[in-house]
């Protein structure tokens, strides 16, 4: 009895790598074990692609295929709610079973939803040892998101928009081919849906909740849990991070030098434009976001630093050019308030004084007062 998990790693590593025809040869080869074999009684095989659409099974014609969308075996993919349930009151630990859902549940399969079988087990695991664990995740730390950061670096502005649906909580209907092989990965949009659905990163809603009948092939696809949102946050992140790093950021830094607001909030507002943006908008995300540009520079840069009578959000040193500039970020709720929001941060900065110590040091201090709202932004100097 052969049993051969995740068949398709090494294509889709090769893919990315740049060496799939060689590595198709090499599992080709591996292949023959179950070509002609009188010794072998039967033979399951797992991968995220349909095996049937690879070349490597050639001469093997009996496989019986499933995928995410067919019922025959859907609910054995994962741990259904009545064994999770199970699980959990006897290991006592029923007082988990909502976070439990929310970071674990939501797969999709033919007609069932099922829990990651791998995050249950260790979630479980660790509460047993430390009933104060938090929910962390365990499935990202045991695959590879470089599939996530090809889909960003294809990304185009009906990407963009439907990321932001999806990282908003919301659904997106898609076309998907479920005989896709990792060669054709990057060759439309929607090829690199139906990977993100194949490789698990979204799922199958509910047929209920999907509005009007969906024709052949399409789905309407969600972010299954909160530990898959968390892998596409962080990776999103880290993508824009460097993203703005090869960005040219000159004009940014001109402005902010020669006290130029209108033109750094064009800039910044470029900058923004790029980004993929998040239902949650806080303040330490933009505060993050502006203090990342500085510092990717070669800037020194300190947040929430002591400075006055209380903490600056961000300033940044330019020790050659013998200059500092201090920021005081804000997050506004309305569109409207972009105008109060930043008379309110440079109100802050002369409140505290944030600048006067480094008045002592440069011989040059600029000081601004920022307002953000989703991809907008307002920067004022104070006078």
């Amino acid at each position: 009895m052969l049993l051969l998990d995740e068949y398709d790693v090494p294509l889709a590593k090769a893919s990315e790598k740049g060496y799939y025809s060689e590595m198709l040869d090499v599992v080709k080869g591996v292949m023959q074990v179950i070509k002609d074999n009188d010794a072998l009684k039967f033979a399951v095989i797992t991968g995220c692609l349909r095996i049937a659409k690879e070349s490597i099974f050639t001469g093997a014609n009996n496989f019986v295929s499933d995928t995410a969308s067919d019922t025959r075996l859907d609910k054995f993919f994962g741990f259904t709610q009545p064994e999770v349930d199970h699980l959990l009151q006897e290991t006592d630990l029923a007082g988990h079973a909502a976070e439990t859902k929310e970071w674990y549940d939501g797969y999709r399969f033919g007609r069932f939803e099922v829990y990651c079988p791998w995050d249950v087990v260790n979630h479980v695991s660790r509460l047993l040892l430390d009933p104060g664990a938090k929910p962390m995740g365990y499935w990202k730390n045991s695959s590879d998101n470089a599939i996530i950061r090809t889909f960003l670096d294809f990304s185009g502005e009906t990407i963009t928009q439907k990321m932001e649906t999806l990282l908003s909580g919301g659904s997106i209907v898609q076309n998907i081919k479920e005989d896709l092989t990792y060669d054709y990965l990057n060759s439309s949009e929607e090829n690199l849906w139906s990977i993100l659905y194949l490789t698990g990163y979204l799922t199958g809603a509910e047929t209920e909740s999907s509005g009007a009948p969906l024709h052949d092939g399409c789905f309407t696809l969600k972010i299954p849990n909160l530990e898959v949102r968390e892998s596409f946050e962080t990776t999103i992140r880290t993508w824009f991070e460097d993203s703005a790093r090869q960005a040219d950021r000159n004009a940014l830094f001109a402005a902010i030098w020669n006290g130029d607001a209108e033109t750094a909030t064009e800039e910044m507002t470029k900058l923004l434009r790029k980004t993929i943006s998040y239902h949650d908008y806080r303040e330490d995300f933009y505060h993050a976001f502006f203090a990342g540009l500085f510092a990717g520079a070669g800037y020194v840069v300190e947040s929430n630093g002591e400075h006055g009578e209380g903490r600056s959000d961000i300033v940044v040193k330019d020790y050659a050019g013998d200059r500092a500039a201090v920021f005081e970020v804000k997050y506004a709720k309305l569109k409207a308030n972009l105008d109060k929001d930043c008379s309110r941060a440079i109100g802050q900065i002369d409140e505290k004084m944030y600048a006067e110590e480094l008045e002592e040091d440069y011989a040059q201090v600029i000081c601004y007062g920022i307002a953000f709202f989703k991809k907008r932004c307002l920067i004022r100097k104070k006078s």
